[in-house]
């Protein structure tokens, strides 16, 4: 796809070691002097691993699909343009549950060392990666289901300190279109039930698990004890936290959008799912996602939404 600001190359020139990011069986790989690494699928423009200090922050299953033939279970997909089971009577009610984002072949626009940004420092201390989707890019079926002029771009950036991953979206017709986007983040942990969320305040939030009934967080941390699926709607924290063991272990901070996702499928769903595995693997992990997604986003043609998230692993 077309971008009027396309990263130019990281220069060779510099003294010391420089970043380095390959292509490879269909993903970019950057990884900076330190050791610290990302894996992007361009199948969904899916982030599988990240490591910081040697270890893995990503939980993905040991059944997931990595091949392009169907969504990933588990790193970061994308949602967009709609998150969760399409209203019927809306604009994206022919797609596909999350709809075409996380399993659609993104561009890869290219490579730059990273000299703007929450994270950036420039030099070896940071290397962002950009990936493009348009209406040009998607299946016919697709096109017909949803047939907006559009452009993503989704730019995931590697520092020694931490990881950013920001969705840019431009109304590139001549109408406006409504949607909402979420970056479904899965974490790693070593033992769910040693794990709290912090930093959701007293935000409101819907319970998918009590029959989407709205509820207010009453606690100063969320503990895992059983199937969690919540909708938090407008939280006045920009960051929500894990903490493991009382030690925190990953900050995910919202950056321009308000909403997050708390998820755990425990034993029984995650029994059920296909893709899911081992069974017990709902012990090591927890999906803190944030996004966009009470209500709807509209963008009038030419205008552009950009959100996403600053994370910090504390491994």
């Amino acid at each position: 796809m077309e971008r009027s600001n396309k990263p130019a190359p990281i220069s060779a020139s510099g003294t010391g070691p420089q970043p380095n990011v390959h292509l490879e069986q269909g993903r970019a790989i950057a990884r900076l002097p330190s050791g610290d690494s990302v894996e992007v699928l361009l199948y969904g423009a899916t982030v599988i691993s990240w490591k910081s200090n040697g270890k893995e922050n990503i939980w993905v299953s040991d059944a997931a699909k990595l091949d392009g033939s169907k969504p990933v279970r588990g790193g970061i997909p994308i949602v967009f343009p709609c998150f969760g089971p399409p209203p019927k009577d809306h604009a994206t009610g022919k797609l596909p549950q999350h709809g075409f984002g996380r399993n659609s072949h993104w561009e890869y626009l290219g490579s730059s060392s990273s000299e703007s940004g929450a994270l950036a420092k420039g030099g070896d201390d940071s290397i962002k990666l950009d990936f493009g989707l348009s209406h040009q890019q998607l299946s016919e079926d697709t096109k017909k289901a949803w047939p907006y002029e559009f452009g993503l771009v989704y730019s995931v950036t590697l520092a020694k300190d931490g990881l950013q991953t920001m969705l840019n979206v431009t109304n590139q017709g001549k109408e406006a279109f409504e949607f909402q986007m979420l970056l479904h983040s899965y974490w790693r942990v070593d033992d769910v039930t040693r794990c709290t969320v912090n930093g959701l305040g007293s935000a409101t939030y819907i319970d998918k698990v009590l029959d989407a009934k709205e509820q207010q967080q009453s606690t100063p941390e969320l503990r895992i004890t059983g199937e969690v699926d919540r909708v938090y709607k407008s939280i006045k924290q920009d960051i929500t936290s894990i903490v493991q063991d009382g030690k925190s272990r990953l900050d995910v901070q919202r950056d321009r959008i308000v909403d997050s996702v708390i998820w755990n499928p425990w034993i029984e769903k995650a029994k059920g799912m296909g893709d899911f595995e081992p069974n017990d693997g709902y012990k090591n992990m927890i999906c803190v996602e944030v996004g966009a997604v009470d209500g709807w986003q509209k963008l009038e043609p030419g205008e552009t939404f950009e959100g996403g998230q600053i994370l910090k692993s504390h491994l």
